[in-house]
């Protein structure tokens, strides 16, 4: 993002045109922010390092194959999700499965195509031998803590539903011998929004200790959850400084262990989150003794998690960066009253540059678990996606129109 003339430019477009052209509300993702977010992790894990693109952050189709060209995998939550990822180019291997408490018909989508599938449960590992006796996999591992922004976004600890509990790495693999898996892999996940390298680091020793009770493992993966910083004042997380901790780390295992493995991260956020940012058009004020609210024509149902967790997305005026600054609350156009863009931990307004109806509005680092959580709530139809890369702007998903809407119903009478 650039000001240039007091307006914010996107790859040198001013967000005010591409709603003009595209339409608003409207997400723009910049390509070259998106490659330098992925290039700047793969430099902080350079050794034999998989970096497994958690697409459940963003599922474009573009913006799979902007990552596949970068050399990027593919970690998976669903099946149409490994149905995408294949038909944005990844290969089979290159995609990691990670179901949650998935149907039998998930796994087996998953081994007619070739893609290997990450085991959470005891009982998941149990009818897998029955139905796969004799092949590979891997398992989910609860290493018994848990991090993040939200208690929501947490997926470790003894309140979490995901993986095998790590005082339990025993029987899974006598449940994996008895139905000869082999046991390849060791994946863990403590959750999303992490800021220091401590609770990374923590989490990363207990999953090694776990994963020494198998014997055949070709790789180890520790998840994603790297954070971002939201808020102007934020710190970033020193990611060449945790790279080089959590290869020292891995060596060190690997030596003990008896053989060099592969690492795994799954980073989403951190690559796909600054690269969108969802622009929006003022369209009305309300006063209140209290407040100053300023309406707009998005909302929770394009942009879920200020509503959900609490979550700071900063906001800037777009049509004017500069000038005498209002505290404001910025309020969505769904009939909720928990529709509030700008509701954070510390209350619900903002000091933004004095807005006018008609100004566009710029809802930052937005690329990831923006669209991909979005709905059609009130009945409203998703946004348009542009791409923006050396002044050209390319749209990747259409708007939806009504009878998009309602073309999954059977409306004959």
């Amino acid at each position: 993002m650039q000001v240039v003339h007091n307006k914010l430019c996107l790859s040198g477009l001013e967000a005010e045109t591409l709603l003009r052209e595209f339409g608003s509300p409207l997400y723009v993702y910049e390509a070259e922010v998106l490659r330098e977010r992925f290039r700047a992790f793969q430099a902080a894990f350079p050794e034999n390092v998989h970096l497994h693109y958690a697409m459940k952050a963003n599922s474009n189709p573009t913006l799979l194959r902007l990552l596949q060209q970068e050399g990027a995998w593919i970690d998976a939550v669903s099946p149409l999700e490994v149905r995408l990822a294949l038909d944005a180019g990844f290969a089979p291997e290159r995609i990691l499965f990670t179901g949650n408490n998935s149907a039998p018909d998930e796994l087996d989508y998953c081994i007619a195509k070739g893609v290997p599938v990450n085991l959470g449960s005891l009982e998941a590992l149990r009818r897998y031998g029955e139905r796969y006796p004799g092949t590979e996999a891997s398992v989910r591992v609860n290493p018994g803590m848990g991090a993040g922004h939200h208690s929501h976004c947490i997926t470790g600890g003894p309140a979490s539903k995901f993986g095998i509990y790590h005082d339990r790495v025993a029987t899974a693999l006598k449940i994996a011998t008895q139905n000869r898996i082999r046991i390849i892999g060791v994946h863990s996940h403590i959750g999303t929004g992490i800021y220091a390298p401590e609770p990374m680091l923590a989490a990363m020793e207990l999953v090694l200790q776990a994963s020494r009770g198998f014997p055949e493992l070709r790789f180890i993966d520790f998840g994603g959850g790297f954070g971002i910083p939201h808020r102007p004042e934020q710190t970033p997380l020193d990611l060449p400084e945790l790279g080089r901790q959590m290869q020292e780390r891995f060596s060190s295992f690997c030596s003990e262990y008896g053989r060099p493995l592969t690492m795994k991260l799954e980073p989403g956020r951190f690559i796909v989150g600054p690269a969108g940012i969802l622009l929006v058009t003022t369209t009305n004020f309300t006063d209140t003794p209290d407040y100053r609210f300023v309406g707009v024509d998005s909302g929770f149902n394009h942009l879920v998690r200020p509503t959900m967790y609490g979550a700071y997305h900063h906001i800037l005026n777009a049509s004017r960066s500069t000038g005498p600054e209002q505290e404001v609350v910025i309020a969505g156009n769904i009939c909720e009253s928990g529709d509030i863009f700008s509701r954070s931990e510390e209350g619900m307004t903002r000091k933004i540059p004095e807005i006018q109806v008609g100004d566009c509005l710029a809802l930052c680092d937005a690329g990831a678990y923006g669209m991909s959580m979005s709905s059609q709530y009130n009945t409203r139809p998703r946004p348009a996606e542009v791409l923006v890369e050396n002044g050209q702007a390319r749209l990747i998903r259409h708007r939806e129109t009504y009878e998009d809407v309602i073309a999954p119903f059977n409306t004959e009478p």
